[in-house]
């Protein structure tokens, strides 16, 4: 591959290198969200800020860890993942928003993925499509103790990946619409918690890649219950999801020193 950095050891992308980030890194989509995680780190310093990934690099519990963002979709977090893996990184947990789909999911409860549906192009170029997005278990069990121990209300689950937000919202416009809006149908009846965009992209490279990921979301609306004419409120904040984050980070920390 060409070197596009000309010999700088910085990743192309990120403008990260050898030593800037821990083994642990906490994924949001939104670069604005990376100082509000770095706060929960000791002594967090801002190592770089590249297009759409901002990266900070602090501690827990002595252990060194690391936020970047992703940006939005499977193709930028696919690269991250890529990039920060290639700079030392080995285990890495998605924080982000989804919408939920089952009518219990409601806006403000966290969703842990336990899979992913691949209706997305990115992990298309990584593997066939029988192959599973499923993330890392001691991931996906550590996220699930933190919200336990917390007392976040949450669900664990299958969530559904696409690439088109509004493909998702407003089906009915697309020239495809009878394509998602039967697929849609699919997803709920398979009982299928929430929508989101990365997961997905995430687990097949991190599959590819040998690292451990898992994937945590703040709900922040239902569009089944508000066609339903339930009440749906909106949550915008994604504090709760980021502590379960942080938390699981920390059993992992623990575990992993044994």
């Amino acid at each position: 591959m060409v070197d596009y950095t000309e010999g700088s050891g910085k990743q192309y992308h990120t403008n990260i290198g050898p030593g800037d980030v821990g083994e642990y890194v906490i994924l949001p989509g939104d670069p604005k969200r990376c100082e509000k995680i770095a706060a929960h780190f000791d002594d967090a310093k801002l190592i770089a800020d590249s297009r759409e990934y901002v990266t900070y690099t602090g501690t827990l519990d002595g252990v060194k860890v690391s936020v970047t963002s992703t940006g939005i979709g499977g193709p930028s977090a696919s690269i991250a993942i890529d990039e920060l893996t290639k700079a030392g990184a080995n285990t890495f947990i998605r924080v982000g928003t989804c919408g939920g789909m089952q009518e219990d999911v409601e806006g403000g409860d966290v969703v842990i993925a336990t899979g992913a549906v691949r209706m997305e192009g990115t992990s298309r170029e990584f593997a066939p499509i029988e192959y599973p997005a499923v993330p890392d278990f001691n991931v996906t069990t550590a996220l699930s103790n933190a919200a336990k121990k917390l007392g976040f209300k949450h669900h664990v689950g299958v969530v559904q990946c696409k690439d088109s937000f509004f493909g998702q919202h407003e089906p009915e416009i697309m020239p495809v619409s009878y394509e998602l809006e039967n697929k849609w149908q699919a997803w709920l009846r398979m009982g299928c918690l929430a929508s989101e965009m990365e997961s997905a992209a995430l687990f097949i490279a991190g599959s590819f890649l040998r690292v451990r990921v898992g994937s945590c979301f703040l709900v922040v609306a239902n569009q089944e219950r508000a066609k339903k004419g339930l009440p749906n409120k909106q949550v915008h904040d994604t504090e709760g999801a980021i502590e379960v984050a942080v938390e699981a980070i920390r059993e992992l920390i623990k575990q992993d020193k044994k």
